[in-house]
């Protein structure tokens, strides 16, 4: 899995997200109390900027009339119908089994670690077949 820098990690405080698209995919990266999540900005409900929704916690029942609030600002809450996302799995709250919006692993890591490399160029299989030369994404 090719690996991308984004961000600084001082460019998301506590508390805040950024947007960042990584080719082609507009993603949300979250700091949660110094953890950093990604979640793709797209609710597979209807399509809605998901990233742009409202942290919130999670509530749970057990019997009618008792709620339990736990998990304070962990989950995020579609702007458009309001389904929830667990902001460490992407798993949906709304309908649990089959519904999930893609999380995406998040690493912190020193700029001289990075600097360090390897580098390796993003390269593509190329082939000609009569005239036409076709690449493969």
């Amino acid at each position: 899995m090719a690996r991308h820098v984004v961000a600084k990690a001082e460019e998301i405080p506590p508390g805040s997200r950024k947007l960042v698209t990584v080719r082609g995919r507009e993603i949300g990266i979250f700091n949660h109390e110094g953890e950093f999540f990604a979640l793709l900005n797209r609710c597979p409900h209807q399509g809605g900027a998901l990233c742009k929704g409202t942290l919130v916690g999670l509530v749970t029942s057990d019997a009618p009339g008792t709620y339990d609030y736990s998990r304070p600002g962990e989950m995020l809450k579609c702007p458009w119908h309001g389904w929830e996302f667990d902001l460490r799995t992407g798993q949906s709250y709304c309908d649990p089994k089959s519904t999930w919006v893609r999380a995406y692993e998040v690493t912190v890591e020193p700029g001289e670690v990075l600097a360090k490399g390897p580098f390796v160029a993003e390269t593509f299989p190329v082939s000609i077949e009569e005239n036409y030369i076709v690449v493969e994404l």
